[in-house]
């Protein structure tokens, strides 16, 4: 090989941007997440530390199933109480999220696995398909909610109305809100797809609460039954939209999307600031995971 296209190899590792992360925290950042981050992920500010990183998921998968099942609790005890199957309904799905928090959370401890002999770039990946496999259970969701929503067109029932299920639903969407807030701040910084579709999950809830409260609201308003089930057909259609658009965004890293131009020029200037390196040719950027990615290319030295 003529040494002006000598074969540079290295492995990029997601860098840590303190002015980024200080504004994480600082600015429209709930005080609630803040004192979680600073009590229980050290050294906060290293997110390409993937000890750093794994925390930070950890963090954030454990908060919501614990959410998650308290929500779930108060809903069913509410609807057996009542004798509301909507609201019944939404706690068996708040179960349902529970579970998906816990795939995530696997995701992101096999993740953060190092390298071995059979997997010699380490098992980043995980975190691709524990964000997939959310991204399905979104779908699937989606699809239950509106064979649902269409029977209770064709056949409508009557809506449960109480007061103590208002406040229960309206306290969902309040938590739910903040579950959503969690994720996506947390996701956004260590860039996590797993974490930001369990934040559009979490944002999915507080429309489809929201949707069942004023489908009760206005049921026992005008009297007419359909309210409910249209409404839920709508929701749904935005929930499969919503899933469809996660399952691309976290399918395409694992059959090889073209890398960001960003991350292209940046490796390119980073190259070409070495002493001897007059070009760059045959970038090849591989992805084995959130914050791994191993590139190779060509250099020319002007011999």
């Amino acid at each position: 090989m003529a040494p002006s296209q000598r074969r540079q190899e290295l492995i990029t590792n997601q860098k840590a941007d303190p002015y980024k992360v200080c504004l994480f925290l600082k600015e429209g950042v709930f005080p609630l997440i803040q004192l979680l981050i600073r009590t229980f992920v050290k050294n906060y500010k290293s997110t390409a530390d993937r000890a750093v990183r794994t925390a930070y998921g950890n963090l954030a998968c454990i908060v919501s199933v614990v959410c998650n099942l308290l929500l779930a609790g108060g809903k069913i005890a509410v609807g057996v109480l009542t004798g509301s199957v909507a609201i019944t309904a939404d706690g068996m799905n708040n179960l349902s999220d529970a579970s998906s928090n816990v795939v995530s959370l696997v995701g992101f401890k096999l993740g953060a696995r190092p390298a071995d002999s059979e997997h010699p770039y380490g098992h980043a990946r995980y975190e691709y398909l524990a964000g997939l496999a959310v991204s399905v259970m979104i779908l699937v969701i989606g699809v239950e909610l509106l064979k649902e929503s269409f029977a209770k067109v064709l056949h409508p029932t009557e809506v449960a109305f109480s007061w103590l299920m208002v406040a229960v639903l309206i306290a969902s969407i309040l938590v739910k809100l903040w579950m959503s807030r969690l994720n996506r701040q947390i996701g956004t910084a260590i860039d996590s797809e797993t974490l930001l579709a369990t934040a559009a999950d979490a944002r999915n809830d507080v429309i489809t609460t929201a949707a069942v409260l004023a489908a009760t609201i206005l049921t026992k308003l005008t009297g007419f039954a359909r309210i409910d089930g249209l409404m839920g057909i709508g929701v749904a259609a935005f929930i499969l939209y919503s899933g469809a658009m996660l399952v691309k965004d976290t399918i395409n890293p694992l059959l090889g999307a073209a890398p960001d131009s960003d991350l292209v020029e940046h490796i390119e200037k980073k190259a070409l600031s070495y002493p001897g390196v007059l070009g760059v040719h045959d970038l090849m950027i591989h992805d084995y995971g959130p914050g791994s990615r191993l590139v190779s290319f060509h250099r020319g030295n002007g011999r």
